[in-house]
């Protein structure tokens, strides 16, 4: 075929200039700090700017894409449809041996991840747990009081608080001529680690706020329940109580934590999620405490 001349085509002007296009690839768009109003940091406090600049840092390192490119399917994560906190619920029970939960999937590895049918209790080593359980609980509610981080006031008072029924347990034991003991290493470290995450990181704090209350009310029930048959002569502490219908308490936080998540972008959820095998692990060795 022939090459079409310049004059078939379509004709120059004389006004036409041409000029090589600048093309600029698609920006990241950064966070200022500078940009936070007061009314912001009164809100949110710490909390605003922790969780602004770790969306800074979880957006540069995005891989930067072509703007024309398709938008893939949005992924489904498991118990996602039923709101976070089934997300959340998922993942741990991911971590519990088949001993401890039908949906385990974790090998047995430590004294605390056997059947609590296998556990060997010792007062003194109850006490302890007891005691650093306590501190723990004490840490969890005076974070959420002081509510330095806008979401914490959502749970306040809701029913499952532990600290109060901690001391009168502890005063009993007291009245029985048991010595209680001070708080130890465990509980300590796991106290200071919560004040930690309080401050700095709130989804991180809220995954441990959830498996430490959600976990007593489910596995930690059976755990009092062997315990009371082994030394207590069947006695129920008041650590296994609850004033009010403990299903709908659990249902209201449940509720409060699917509404907290709903702000939160999907780097921040993998994020609380992530948190849940270390929330284990300190609980954990807490829990070891009771067959010492």
């Amino acid at each position: 075929m022939a090459a079409i001349p310049v004059s078939q085509s379509q004709p120059f002007s004389s006004k036409t200039h041409f000029r090589a296009s600048k093309v600029h690839p698609p920006t990241l768009e950064f966070i200022s700090f500078k940009n936070f109003s007061s009314d912001q940091w009164l809100l949110g406090g710490k909390c605003s700017v922790n969780r602004s600049r770790r969306r800074v840092e979880m957006s540069s390192k995005r891989v930067v894409v072509s703007a024309t490119t398709a938008e893939k399917p949005k992924k489904r994560y498991p118990g996602e449809a039923k709101g976070f906190v089934e997300e959340m619920r998922f993942v741990a029970m991911k971590l519990h041996t088949k001993e401890q939960a039908k949906e385990g999937e974790k090998e047995v590895k430590k004294p605390e991840e056997q059947s609590v049918r296998k556990w060997e209790p010792t007062i003194e080593g109850y006490l302890r747990f007891l005691v650093d359980s306590k501190l723990v609980y004490d840490t969890l509610e005076k974070i959420v009081e002081k509510a330095t981080c806008l979401s914490y006031a959502e749970f306040k008072n809701t029913g499952l608080e532990r600290s109060g029924a901690l001391a009168k347990d502890l005063e009993w034991f007291r009245e029985q001529g048991y010595t209680i003991p001070e708080p130890s290493s465990p509980g300590i470290s796991y106290a200071r680690h919560l004040e930690d995450l309080s401050e700095k990181d709130p989804q991180a704090f809220l995954c441990h706020f959830y498996n430490v209350y959600f976990a007593h009310t489910a596995g930690g029930r059976m755990i009092g329940r062997k315990v009371a048959e082994e030394i207590l002569d069947n006695k129920e502490l008041e650590f296994y109580k609850w004033d009010g219908d403990l299903s709908q308490l659990l249902q209201a936080v449940r509720e409060k934590l699917n509404k907290v998540a709903e702000s939160w972008s999907r780097e921040e959820k993998d994020h609380c999620l992530e948190e849940t095998e270390k929330s284990f692990e300190r609980s954990g060795e807490i829990l070891r405490l009771i067959m010492s």
